[in-house]
């Protein structure tokens, strides 16, 4: 009867820092307008209602979430290959290795996904309670076997020892789990489990009221054939055993920045869209401002005018916003770009990749986890070999102009920037020659033969 079986160590919490600020950006315009002060602070002097009203209407640029979704699919643009030494009692099982419909291919994408943009990822390989069963072939015959589960780092309470290594292994890890359970004759309610691994051994803890008050109490235990804890982490950013980062943490800072940046650039527009209508010196008549109507004034000072703003700070907004976007776009294609002296992945590999561009690197820890995870969901059914997976890695870029002008063209094939900024960006990184126009360039399209438009 314990409530520390629920409380996040300071190990986990420090795995779990910046989760906050990605699952924001993420969960785009809504979550960040859900998150409020948190990253859009509310100014000296503003009053909350002009406050709230500011937050109603800003909208995210999700180039965070972009980057994710760009970066994390190159390694699987081409299927996940498995090697000759993959059992073949193995393989049926991993075209639903979670037992929800992924398959392999599918599972570590969105592992490789959720590494990226949160730092962090782990695969569980679990085995279902076997019940009644006592044989192995009263196993087979009900089709129970080992699956995948993705474990997101925010569900990882702790672990033990603290200052474990992969050599060492843990043993105790400590998950917080979501599962539905009967409300009633026709519904059902989600409540919180932590469930509790050990080497052999595992535990479910749910809150249950005592008296006034509620307290984890155990649930279930039970033991395993497994003497070692089944869980692989997935990094995006390794920073140690169980320790690890997001691989694109400023570029999150950067895309919080344009965020504020963006709603100050609204909020400055609002204001010079509407002019002030100044009047001097013309007595207590009423004004009337419309077609058919003029004011008048006996008074040689009198004036009536509209007061505007002069534009020089939208302008000079509007280009803070495009730098910062620019910056987002270096950021992400940092990650493409291969160190000097490798070209392909061929070459990468026999250097021990010390030129391998940071992508490639976490493909390399995916593809290593897999391996992990397959041969555990060997071990779970006495096959003395998982096998090996292969995950496609030759999509290094030689230079950075070459990383980001392949977002660049993500972005114009999707509509998010024009052709004239595609072209123009293309000239800034000495891609197309400075001497061409784009004028020039949309004349020659025009004229091309339609074969040649087609191909």
């Amino acid at each position: 009867m314990t409530d520390a079986v629920r409380k996040q160590s300071a190990e986990a919490a420090k795995l779990n820092e910046d989760c906050a600020l990605v699952a924001a950006l993420l969960g785009g315009t809504k979550a960040m307008r859900a998150a409020g002060k948190t990253y859009l602070p509310q100014w000296p002097g503003e009053d909350d209602e002009t406050y709230k009203l500011r937050l109603a209407v800003a909208t995210l640029f999700p180039a965070y979430a972009r980057t994710i979704d760009v970066l994390s699919a190159k390694p699987f643009s081409k299927p996940v290959t498995l090697g000759e030494d993959v059992p073949k009692r193995l393989e049926p099982w991993l075209q639903n290795v979670d037992l929800a419909g992924r398959d392999l291919h599918s599972f570590l994408s969105e592992i490789t996904q959720e590494a990226m943009g949160y730092g962090f990822s782990g695969i569980l390989v679990d085995f279902p309670k076997v019940g009644n069963l006592v044989t192995k072939a009263d196993e087979q015959a009900a089709g129970v076997r080992p699956y995948f589960v993705q474990v997101h780092v925010q569900n990882i309470l702790g672990w033990l020892p603290k200052t474990a290594t992969s050599l060492e292994g843990l043993t105790q890890l400590r998950l917080l789990e979501c599962v539905s359970v009967p409300d009633g004759d026709f519904d059902t309610k989600e409540i919180e489990q932590v469930r509790v691994l050990g080497r052999g051994t595992w535990q479910t803890w749910r809150q249950r009221e005592t008296g006034s008050k509620k307290e984890w109490m155990l649930h279930e235990e039970g033991i395993t054939s497994l003497k070692i804890i089944p869980f692989v982490p997935v990094y995006g950013k390794r920073l140690g055993y169980m320790q690890a980062t997001p691989p694109l943490l400023e570029l999150a800072h950067t895309n919080i920045e344009h965020w504020q940046s963006k709603s100050d650039q609204q909020n400055i527009l609002h204001v010079a869209r509407v002019p002030i209508l100044f009047a001097r010196m013309l007595g207590e008549a009423g004004i009337t401002v419309g077609a058919g109507n003029a004011v008048k004034t006996d008074h040689p000072d009198g004036d009536l005018k509209f007061v505007e703003h002069t534009g020089a700070a939208i302008e000079a907004g509007r280009l803070s916003i495009l730098d910062l976007e620019d910056r987002m776009r270096q950021a992400g294609a940092e990650l493409l770009v291969i160190k000097p002296g490798n070209v392909t992945e061929s070459q990468t590999l026999a250097d021990n990749e010390q030129g391998a561009c940071a992508l490639q690197k976490i493909a390399g820890n995916v593809e290593d986890a897999g391996d992990q995870a397959l041969q555990l969901m060997a071990e779970w059914v006495n096959e003395p070999e998982g096998g090996h997976i292969t995950i496609f890695k030759d999509f290094g870029a030689a230079t950075l102009a070459e990383a980001s002008a392949e977002l660049l063209f993500k972005s114009v094939a999707n509509g998010r920037i024009s052709g004239e900024t595609y072209f123009n960006e293309l000239q800034r990184r000495g891609i197309l020659s400075p001497d061409l126009k784009w004028e020039d360039e949309q004349e020659r399209i025009q004229s091309a033969p339609p074969d040649l438009l087609a191909a």
